[in-house]
């Protein structure tokens, strides 16, 4: 599975995985549900992007809300647009600060998820899954969560193995996704630190997950997918890394030329994408350009990548 990553698997970069190495599954950036609102509670824009495949992959749609009523309206409202699998956001560290707990703050208050993932699976005719860190502070509260979801008739569960107060610092637990697998008879999703085919093929392995969401690691490296599966070299060499880096952030530049307004608007996105990459050896040239001002410079330097 692609990963939901809010700035980044927008409709222009998931195209270009369908098109480049076609995921088993994509998902759309979270979809913030209005609590406020009375009657629409997803934005115009988010209910246009809703379907139930793009481009022949199965697009899940995730919410991020607050507010049981608010959330199942959203569901339904994604719903009546075409979703046909729908997941909840209990993962997100940065919902923790906002007015109403949202993403991975709700677990901060887990006595109100019986009520709200119940309304959810009720009202949900498709497929329906949650996202969520291994606790807020405690990593252990995962699994006083696991009955829970198993009564209400979750379908999966995607599990990043930090707490909510941890963000992304620190490495992701993978024994505890292991302890999970063991202990729920849901699927279970492994996410988090996937950057290499090693990384994912041993987390496999060890974990017993029955599959991985890949994030940041895909993001640096689209071929993350072919790797996996054995249809790309595990191990590049650096010569293809950068011809592959260079292809890459060409087609994102083009790509999202026809989605973005302006050159500002499209260098910010692709500098975005830049932020996730950890490859030493381009760390110099990802440095010259992340400082590139216009499209012909950052164009410039991309030619130089080797």
């Amino acid at each position: 599975m692609l990963a939901p990553m809010q700035g980044l698997t927008n409709r222009a970069m998931r195209r270009l995985f369908i098109d480049w190495v076609r995921p088993d599954t994509v998902f759309t950036e979270f979809m913030r549900v209005n609590a406020a609102a009375p009657v629409r509670r997803l934005s115009a824009t988010d209910l246009r992007e809703i379907a139930p495949q793009e481009g022949g992959v199965p697009l899940v749609v995730q919410l991020i809300g607050h507010g049981c009523e608010a959330l199942v309206s959203a569901a339904r409202s994604a719903q009546a647009a075409g979703a046909a699998h729908i997941n909840l956001n209990l993962g997100c560290p940065y919902g923790r600060m906002t007015s109403g707990l949202t993403g991975g703050g709700m677990l901060q208050r887990p006595e109100l998820l019986e009520e709200i993932i119940f309304a959810l699976r009720n009202a949900i005719r498709g497929g329906f899954s949650i996202k969520l860190r291994a606790g807020y502070d405690d990593p252990n509260q995962i699994f006083e969560l696991l009955p829970l979801f198993e009564a209400a008739g979750v379908d999966f569960l995607v599990l990043h193995p930090r707490t909510v107060i941890q963000e992304y610092r620190g490495a992701a637990d993978h024994g505890i996704t292991a302890r999970v697998v063991r202990q729920t008879r849901l699927p279970v999703v492994a996410n988090g630190d996937i950057r290499t085919a090693a990384d994912g093929t041993r987390l496999l392995e060890e974990s017993g997950a029955v599959g991985l969401m890949l994030g940041r690691g895909a993001i640096a490296d689209p071929l993350l997918f072919q790797r996996l599966r054995g249809s790309a070299p595990a191990e590049p060499a650096k010569a293809e890394r950068a011809a592959m880096l260079q292809r890459y952030l060409k087609e994102l530049l083009a790509r999202y030329g026809e989605l973005f307004c302006g050159e500002t608007q499209v260098l910010n996105k692709v500098k975005g994408v830049l932020a996730t990459f950890d490859d030493a050896d381009f760390d110099k040239a990802v440095r010259q350009l992340r400082k590139a001002k216009t499209m012909a410079a950052f164009s410039a330097r991309l030619t130089e990548l080797e």
